[in-house]
C-alpha cells in the first residue's frame, strides 16, 4: 500500500496560509485536550506557525464522560479568547463540539441548538468499539432538525475497515466525512492510514482537521506522509475554505 522508494512531504507542509482548523481541543480544562491556558496557548502559537490562521475548536460533548453544555463551551470560549487579547495575540477563534452519537444525543438536539461548524453544520463522532444501534436513525433525525452531520475521523473506525460498503452507505445517507491530517502519517497506526488512504482514493473525504488535543500532536505534523499526496488530499483541505468566518 505505502512506497517507501520515494520521499513523501511533511504534513506541515500541506498546509496553506490561511488554513482554517475545524476539528481541535483547545480551550483548557474542558475535555482531554488543553489542560490549562499556557498549554492552549503553545498549542495555538503552534499551529499558527504551521499556517492555520482560523479556528473552530470542538471539545466533546459526550454524556456521563465529558458533559459540557452550550453555556460551558461558551464561557471557555470567552476566557480563552480574553486572555489572547490581554496578552496583544488576538486570532479569529470560534467554538463548535465534537458530539457523541448516541441516543443522549438525540433528547439533545430535540431540546436545544447545537453548536456548529458553520450555518447547519455540526461535527460528530462514534465509540470507537462499535457503532450507536440505531445510527441511521439518529442521522436521519439530525437531518430532520435541519443539521448537516460531518462525521470526525471515520478512518479510525476500525470496525469499517474490512466493510467499505458500510462507508459509503454513511456517506450516501448524508454524512460528510472530515479526515484527521494525523492519520495521513500514521499517528493513530498503519490500519488506519490505509483507511485513510482508501477513503482519499474512493473521494468521500470532503474536509481535514487536526484533531489537535496536546504537544504530541503537533510534533507529529512534522513527520513525512506515508504516501504521496493524492489530489483529493489537496482539494479537501482546500474544502475548509468553506468555513472561514
Amino acid at each position: 500500500m505505502f512506497h517507501f522508494l520515494s520521499k513523501k512531504p511533511f504534513l506541515k507542509d500541506l498546509i496553506p496560509d490561511n488554513h482554517v482548523d475545524i476539528h481541535s481541543h483547545l480551550l483548557p480544562g474542558i475535555d482531554d485536550g488543553s489542560p490549562n491556558i499556557e498549554e492552549t496557548r503553545a498549542l495555538v502559537s503552534a499551529l499558527r506557525g504551521m499556517g492555520v490562521t482560523q479556528f473552530v475548536t470542538t471539545p466533546h460533548v459526550m454524556k456521563s464522560v465529558w458533559d459540557n453544555t452550550t453555556a460551558d463551551i461558551q464561557s471557555a470560549l470567552q476566557t480563552t479568547t480574553a486572555d489572547f487579547e490581554n496578552n496583544g495575540n488576538a486570532f479569529p477563534l470560534r467554538a463548535a463540539a465534537e458530539y457523541l452519537m448516541d441516543t443522549n444525543f438525540v433528547q439533545l438536539f430535540e431540546s436545544e441548538p447545537l453548536l456548529t461548524l458553520k450555518d447547519n453544520f455540526v461535527l460528530v463522532e462514534m465509540s470507537y468499539i462499535n457503532p450507536p444501534i440505531q445510527l441511521y436513525e439518529i442521522i436521519f433525525e439530525l437531518q430532520v432538525a435541519g443539521y448537516q452531520p460531518v462525521l470526525a475521523h471515520p478512518e479510525r473506525y476500525k470496525f469499517y475497515h474490512h466493510s467499505f460498503k458500510d462507508y459509503e452507505k454513511l456517506h450516501n445517507s448524508g454524512c460528510r466525512f472530515q479526515l484527521n491530517l494525523l492519520s495521513c502519517v500514521g499517528y493513530y497506526g498503519s490500519d488506519v492510514a490505509v483507511a485513510a488512504e482508501k477513503l482519499l482514493k474512493k473521494g468521500l473525504i470532503e474536509f481535514v482537521g487536526s484533531d489537535v488535543h496536546h504537544q504530541n500532536h503537533i510534533d507529529a505534523f512534522s513527520k513525512r506522509l506515508l504516501y504521496q499526496p493524492q489530489p483529493q488530499l489537496k482539494e479537501a483541505i482546500a474544502n475548509n475554505q468553506f468555513f472561514r468566518f
